[in-house]
């Protein structure tokens, strides 16, 4: 794995909603936030912050599992990287995969087992994405997360579109689909890199006391943000 150039946490946030904004948590906000998410400016601090809230009404108990010392960086994967690179083994991943959530094994399932209904739906748009790939689509982002380059991988955001990527070709087609991956050698106690008991509670503690932070009005946000930008131009 090469690492190609150091990425700010605004930035990830940014590419982390983009892929996640299609969902019903943010159908009363596609209208007037559209252009925020599909065109941001993380230079913008008060756009960065209604990045963040945006995403936490969906993601945030999965963002603040993540160390504090975190440091984020698109990377080139290459062949031999792919042996480290788990899928986030959640929902109906857990059926699909057959022992093993190492992604080459989880393609080769996809690849040559018949599913249940229960995961075909997941199934289906692999394949979709998959055909996505053969036109040359832009796939966007996918995140990983992990120690360091020698160690095992997660992807925490891009199941699908990392297994179509291998189910379409031998690797990544990075000119498709961007990778961007999170390295902090205190890993081990975040939960969705490793699944243990310390990890679970330490989440469900974290759960338990932000279960209503993150259900801010994010309008209301967006006027306050408005005024204090007026305030400071009319102060100039």
């Amino acid at each position: 794995m090469r690492r190609l150039q150091r990425i700010t946490e605004q930035e990830v946030i940014a590419e982390f909603l983009k892929g996640e904004f299609h969902h019903n948590e943010f159908n009363h906000y596609h209208k007037t936030f559209e252009r925020l998410v599909f065109h941001a400016d993380v230079t913008n601090a008060a756009e960065n912050v209604l990045r963040q809230a945006l995403l936490y009404r969906r993601r945030g108990h999965m963002w603040r599992e993540l160390p504090a010392d975190i440091e984020w960086w698109e990377v080139q994967i290459e062949p031999q990287d792919l042996k480290l690179i788990r899928v986030f083994a959640r929902a109906q991943w857990r059926r699909i995969a057959n022992g093993s959530f190492l992604l080459l094994d989880v393609a080769e399932c996809i690849r040559t087992r018949l599913f249940a209904e229960s995961v075909q739906e997941c199934v289906t748009k692999v394949h979709a994405i998959s055909h996505r790939l053969r036109r040359g689509d832009d796939l966007g982002c996918a995140l990983l997360i992990g120690v360091d380059e020698s160690k095992a991988l997660t992807i925490l955001e891009g199941n699908h579109r990392l297994t179509a990527a291998l189910l379409e070709c031998d690797n990544v087609p990075q000119s498709q689909l961007r990778v961007l991956c999170g390295f902090s050698p205190r890993m081990h106690e975040c939960c969705w890199y490793e699944t243990n008991l310390p990890n679970l509670l330490h989440y469900a503690r974290n759960r338990l006391k932000n279960l209503f932070a993150d259900e801010v009005d994010i309008l209301k946000c967006d006027e306050q943000q408005t005024e204090r930008s007026r305030c400071r131009e009319r102060s100039v």
